[in-house]
């Protein structure tokens, strides 16, 4: 693993790698009493002909870099990142699994790793990427397993996030209040939960640790990031800009909850899911059911997304980063 450290006021020093292993904290870091840190999530795949690719690792890092200034920490440089990802991955290349049968995935973890008893800052920093194999299967490989279709509670009690809060960034605060909802859903036998706006209650905003999307003849729409309460997805961003080269038309705009359930088709995207179909949608004692499977939009943007990173289609955009 890399880690990479910054005292506050200076820039973040030359990193290096060491063995994975646990890490000494003092009890009164920032991270551990008062959730200063923020986290990113990547993956390095290999491809048919044996390279080792990620996919837009410069969005990573300045969404980290947003983060970090939400949260008052210093960040490293958009190179020292990408450079860092580089590094950690070429040191675990021989976990990236075979074409097709899962990738590494690969966690930044920036946190306040200085004591401080007060609130406030932490006085040190610390960068820490550490790497794991997941296949396709896995939680996090394919976040819900395989790419089965999903079946979502709508949770109209617990908000994820408020206006003018953190939920546009991905703070390590963010996912710990999911849990509960979660657990009553899938306790109900559902995936996953699908979060309303904290201000009217009327419009869907996003799952647990995924971007959603609907799908109405050949309009495409997501959620628009206005009040900072979704975060700025970097499969999101993608999945748009292929919509638009695919000829569809593409909106970010605020989603009536009834919209969704009157839409066509409807799936979600993330580092993690990639993009996965919804196949159903429950409110209240309503439930309502999307097609999925060949032939459908969320599969023709997988097939063009995951085409992309693996080599199998060209990368016209220059989105894709080998490393070896």
């Amino acid at each position: 693993m890399y880690t990479m450290n910054c005292s506050d006021g200076n820039n973040f020093s030359q990193g290096h790698l060491i063995p994975y292993g646990n890490i000494e904290l003092c009890p009164s870091a920032g991270i551990l009493n008062y959730g200063q840190g923020v986290l990113e999530g990547l993956k390095a795949v290999r491809t048919e002909d044996g390279r080792i690719m990620l996919f837009r690792p410069e969005e990573n890092a300045l969404r980290m870099k947003m983060g970090a200034e939400r949260m008052c920490m210093p960040s490293p440089s958009v190179e020292q990142f990408v450079d860092a990802v580089k590094q950690t991955v070429l040191a675990n290349k021989r976990w990236v699994p075979p074409p097709g049968k899962g990738s590494l995935y690969v966690r930044p973890l920036l946190m306040g790793s200085g004591s401080v008893l007060n609130v406030g800052p932490a006085p040190e920093y610390t960068l820490l990427i550490y790497a794991s194999p997941v296949g396709n299967s896995s939680p996090v490989g394919n976040y819900h397993k395989g790419r089965a279709s999903l079946n979502l509670y709508v949770e109209d009690k617990l908000r994820r996030a408020t206006p003018g809060g953190t939920g546009g960034i991905k703070s390590i605060t963010n996912y710990a209040p999911v849990y509960q909802a979660q657990k009553h859903a899938r306790a109900k036998g559902f995936s996953d939960v699908l979060y309303l706006d904290s201000v009217t209650g009327k419009n869907i905003e996003e799952i647990s640790a995924a971007n959603i999307f609907i799908v109405k003849d050949n309009v495409i729409s997501t959620p628009a990031l206005v009040h900072g309460t979704i975060l700025p997805g970097v499969t999101r961003k993608s999945i748009m800009e292929i919509a638009l080269d695919l000829g569809y038309q593409m909106e970010e705009r605020l989603i009536q909850l009834e919209e969704l359930l009157e839409a066509d088709e409807a799936f979600c995207t993330g580092t993690a899911v990639t993009v996965n179909p919804i196949g159903a949608v429950t409110y209240d004692t309503k439930r309502v059911e999307y097609k999925t499977g060949e032939g459908t939009l969320s599969q023709k943007l997988y097939e063009t997304l995951t085409g992309i990173q693996t080599g199998r289609l060209e990368d016209k955009k220059g989105w894709t980063l080998e490393v070896n």
